[in-house]
């Protein structure tokens, strides 16, 4: 293998493979160093969902959920192998925080922000006579429900699906291998990390760092460094029970306000997802008991059907991590927005990426492509290495399709 490349990736979770993606589709020479496997962390322990982030208006963040929409309708037409549209409903009781005027508007504006208002974009509200087929959904007090749509995927298949992609335009994965440094020198950087029981080095010209929750860890290892600001780590946990509730996602209220996904998933229901912090190892997250009692009970204020079930019955459940910046407020309610931090110079060499959503990885992609350029477009000197003319006509129209 060439130990000479223009970029490493650090991390093969779903926002190292989109930018290996891209970056090898511009015709950059491309290397991904993934310490355990493709997809074997957050990036498989998701709510496996492509959507906009419907509670996010209330925040404020309507660029992030116009982002998210505008990504999930170019996934659902580029991979319907993968990311599957599906129903959702929002049941909507006497005791609920949001009041069906305020989930009329929410809706109104997230059809909106798709920039599609019409067909499978547009939401409805339920007519009465059709409660009856939603599941076993309870009907006390209930006063409304609303259908939109969104879209389903197997967070791990479209990992795997976008590294296969990188791959296929050139880019070479180093899997397991950990990383061990980076250090600018008059070559760009040099990179030292383990793989097959003994310590490598590589050249790059810029370092990518998505390794996810070890991003601060990883960051700390490169010289220069990403100014990151202090980050927190945000533990998810979802459940899985044995029972189907159809081909159909319910969007409900758990008992403190939050948003609770109750989904079909491998013909079971997958429950989720908590907001907790968390300080160890990312090797070591899992969910708590109080969390997966904290679920069963949110799916059984909704479907009577399930109130018998005790802990025992859950067949299986995970827990993920979130990057968030550190700031006073819960983590339901901070911003999502993906971070993209550099090295203070005119061509970075070090990127770090904090956060992302699994929906919108590919304009996280995109930015690291545009914040790289200085860089990888720079003439040669100091080791640096142009791409050749007929690479860079070719990438254009690559870069387009993206």
């Amino acid at each position: 293998m060439s130990t000479d490349f223009d970029v490493l990736v650090v991390g093969a979770g779903i926002q190292g493979a989109g930018a290996a993606e891209a970056l090898a589709a511009a015709g950059h020479r491309v290397v991904i160093l993934e310490q355990t496997g493709v997809a074997a962390a957050t990036s498989s322990r998701s709510s496996k969902l492509i959507h906009g982030g419907l509670r996010y208006l209330e925040s404020g963040q309507f660029l992030l959920v116009r982002e998210c929409l505008r990504e999930r309708r170019w996934l659902l037409v580029n991979k319907p192998h993968l990311v599957r549209r599906v129903p959702f409903y929002i049941p909507v009781y006497r005791h609920s925080r949001r009041p069906p005027w305020m989930v009329r508007l929410g809706l109104s504006l997230y059809a909106l922000l798709s920039g599609v208002f019409s067909g499978r974009s547009r939401f409805r509200a339920l007519p009465k006579s059709q409660w009856d087929n939603l599941s076993g959904l309870n009907r006390e007090d209930l006063l409304a429900v609303y259908r939109y749509f969104d879209a389903q995927t197997d967070d791990a298949a479209l990992t795997r699906n976008v590294v296969e992609s990188a791959i296929a335009n050139g880019a070479r994965l180093i899997c397991p291998g950990s990383f061990v440094g980076a250090e600018l020198t008059r070559n760009g950087m040099r990179v030292d990390y383990v793989a097959d029981g003994q310590l490598h080095t590589l050249c790059a010209r810029a370092l990518v760092n998505c390794s996810g929750p070890w991003v601060s860890d990883t960051n700390a290892l490169c010289s220069p460094a990403a100014p990151l600001p202090p980050l927190e780590l945000v533990a998810g946990s979802h459940i899985q029970l044995p029972l189907s509730l159809g081909e159909r996602i319910f969007y409900v209220e758990a008992e403190d306000g939050r948003a609770v996904f109750v989904m079909p998933w491998q013909g079971k229901t997958l429950v989720g997802t908590t907001e907790r912090s968390y300080r160890g190892d990312p090797r070591d997250v899992a969910p708590t008991i109080e969390e997966e009692s904290y679920l069963l009970r949110t799916v059984q204020r909704y479907f009577p059907q399930t109130r018998s079930m005790q802990l025992d019955n859950i067949c299986d459940s995970f827990a993920g991590l979130r990057v968030l910046p550190q700031t006073p407020q819960m983590p339901f309610s901070r911003p999502r927005e993906t971070l993209i931090s550099c090295d203070n110079n005119s061509k970075p060499r070090v990127l770090a990426v904090a956060g992302g959503k699994l929906t919108s990885y590919r304009a996280t992609a995109r930015r690291i492509v545009t914040k790289l350029r200085p860089t990888l477009e720079a003439g040669p000197g100091n080791g640096d290495k142009q791409p050749r003319n007929n690479e860079r006509t070719a990438v254009s129209e690559k870069e387009r399709n993206l």
